[in-house]
């Protein structure tokens, strides 16, 4: 290709709207362009990138076995009902676009296909002699993002690789499931990125066993914990640690003392000069539940923790049928404005105790008369504790459970996992973190979808059994942008040769320069007809401007036919290193092919 020919506009300044640097980088090299809110235009560069991450996807799976469809991104949502997900995803979590034909039929355009691909497998699928099937598709999907940002990263608009697979039995998902995990990798690996595999929390698609495929950047938006020995690593949701010991209680004696302005954990350990881990701290939650009910709940945990909302939410949608519903729609800590709805007087925020009395709560169909009481693990074992008076200004020192306080029945694990804490598999261990960018994500669903939609087949025995599934997705757009996340500098992008969008660019300094025209020329077609993809620079523009543009572009290698050409030589320039030598022009063709092999292998 020409770039003269080419739909290129590059710019010199960061776009207004862009917050990291991959999205300021894929805007001003000319690869998208903003055309509303979370929603872009992939242009001829970003499309030869995604083609070659596609590919790459497309070969891994192919070599399990699986095979490739295209499903329906609008979808009816008397499926996702049937599921129970339809509220879900456009109550709870609000990410479905959701619409009304003109026969007033409700529809959803497809954030994901769990529910489409049970259908046809419901369908099609009669017998075990059929299993295991695995299909995959590749596809835009939609989500309804509250603030769509960093462009491709959290975009409304966005190209995935989903797959689906159905068995028998756990064991033949579970070889699945491996597969997956070393395809991933080889996907990984292959498009030149760092990376690391988390244990991860399955959300709203479900299942039981979860992994996630972080690529490792600054800008990532996902906390990731792990170990130094390689043993342990998860995403911050699903993290599991040891918390460090707690410190000896300065209390021996049980007393209620006045505390102003300490309705802060810092403040309040500044007072009673004691440590974090002497309290016992009460948070105050409020879930809604999809039938409507508002559940309070009240959860004690070590002062030094803090909670893990999505641990939180994971144990009360367990508890979702013994309030009549289904899911949580919605987790939060009550504001002033929604404690109004419910409280029959005011609370004593920053002061509470672990006996806070039912009576706070006015008795209401839509919300439950009673606190939900929970203890996380951390604060179980605690003895001569402080924590709140109760009322304002005052807390109380020297408490112990099952003396002045009741230790509540359920005891669970939601505090969240910290940098410093000890690995369980080797308290020797401590987590380290890192940030990463979640550009792939594989589950083992199980029986979940197939017993609520009826899918399923006939074992050997001739029985009616519900299909065992498994659940794998790549965000393929989002992987390529996660690849300048990781790789760039101040003159721009730079591309693992791997996905690159082209191999080499090769920049003529002066088009008036007829030799420099014609080596450029029969250089360009010569390594085109070798299999190495390569651009041509021949702009009417200054070098220097030729020059920004291939860095910023971040094409990996650059020849440039000047002045070296009176000794028959072009100049050679890595990108990613800018190293740059002079090789004799019949070399040109060896060189890049052993560089390039170098790359991919």
């Amino acid at each position: 290709m020409r770039l003269s020919q080419m739909l290129l506009v590059t710019l010199r300044d960061d776009p207004a709207e862009a917050e990291i640097p991959s999205h300021k980088l894929l805007i001003r090299a000319g690869y998208i362009r903003r055309i509303g809110s979370g929603i872009y235009a992939y242009l001829p560069l970003m499309l030869r990138v995604l083609n070659k991450v596609s590919k790459i996807v497309r070969e891994e799976m192919n070599a399990t076995g699986a095979q490739e469809c295209l499903l329906p991104q609008i979808q009816p949502a008397d499926l996702w009902r049937e599921s129970g997900r339809w509220d879900t995803y456009t109550q709870a979590e609000g990410i479905m676009f959701s619409l009304i034909d003109r026969q007033n039929r409700e529809l959803g355009l497809g954030p994901t296909h769990e529910e489409v691909i049970t259908t046809v497998a419901k369908d099609m699928i009669r017998s075990y002699r059929q299993l295991p099937l695995h299909l995959y598709q590749l596809q835009t999907k939609f989500r309804d993002e509250i603030r769509p940002r960093f462009g491709l990263m959290r975009g409304r608009e966005f190209i995935m690789k989903d797959g689906y697979s159905f068995h028998a039995d756990e064991e033949s998902l579970k070889k699945t499931y491996q597969d997956m995990d070393k395809a991933y990798r080889n996907i990984l690996r292959r498009s030149g990125l760092q990376f690391r595999a988390v244990d991860a929390d399955s959300g709203a698609i479900g299942g039981s066993g979860s992994q996630e495929f972080m690529v490792l950047a600054d800008a990532g938006e996902d906390e990731i914990l792990y170990t130094e020995d390689g043993k342990y690593a998860a995403n911050l949701e699903k993290a599991v640690s040891l918390p460090v010991d707690g410190e000896v209680s300065p209390f021996d004696t049980y007393e209620k003392l006045e505390t102003p302005g300490t309705e802060t954990i810092e403040k309040l350990c500044e007072f009673l000069k004691c440590s974090p881990t002497n309290l016992v701290k009460n948070v105050l939650y409020q879930a809604v539940y999809d039938n409507g009910m508002t559940v309070l709940v009240l959860v004690n945990i070590r002062g030094d923790q803090d909670v893990n909302d999505v641990k939180l939410l994971n144990e009360l949608t367990k508890l979702a049928g013994n309030y009549g519903a289904k899911t949580v729609l919605a987790l939060s800590v009550p504001d002033v404005e929604e404690q109004k709805k419910w409280a029959a007087k005011s609370l004593p925020l920053g002061y509470i105790a672990p006996d806070l009395s039912d009576d706070y709560i006015a008795s209401s169909k839509q919300v439950s008369p009673k606190f939900l009481r929970m203890v996380d693990q951390t604060a179980v074992y605690l003895t001569y504790f402080a924590t709140g008076g109760n009322e304002s200004g005052y807390h109380v020192v020297g408490a112990n459970w099952g003396q002045e306080f009741t230790l509540p029945k359920l005891v669970v694990d939601v505090r969240k996992a910290q940098k410093g804490d000890r690995a369980i598999h080797d308290p020797s261990q401590t987590l380290e973190t890192a940030r990463g960018i979640e550009v792939g994500h594989i589950f083992q669903l199980g029986r979940k979808y197939s017993e609520a939609m009826g899918a399923t087949y006939t074992n050997e025995q001739g029985e009616e059994v519900p299909l065992v599934m498994g659940c794998y997705g790549v965000g393929v757009s989002r992987l390529a942008q996660s690849a300048v996340e990781q790789s760039y500098d101040k003159d721009g992008i730079i591309w693992p040769v791997a996905i690159a969008p082209y191999h080499v660019v090769i920049c003529i300094p002066n088009i008036k320069d007829a030799q420099q025209i014609e080596v450029a020329e029969s250089l360009y077609k010569e390594l085109n007809e070798a299999g190495i993809e390569t651009i041509l620079d021949d702009r009417d523009e200054r070098a220097g401007v030729k020059f920004k543009d291939a860095d910023l572009i971040g094409i990996p290698y650059r020849i440039v036919t000047g002045r070296s050409l009176k000794s028959g030589k072009v100049e050679l320039v890595e990108r990613a290193t800018h190293k740059s030598q002079e090789i004799l022009v019949e070399e040109v063709l060896s060189t890049l092919k052993d560089l390039i092999e170098k790359e991919l292998t």
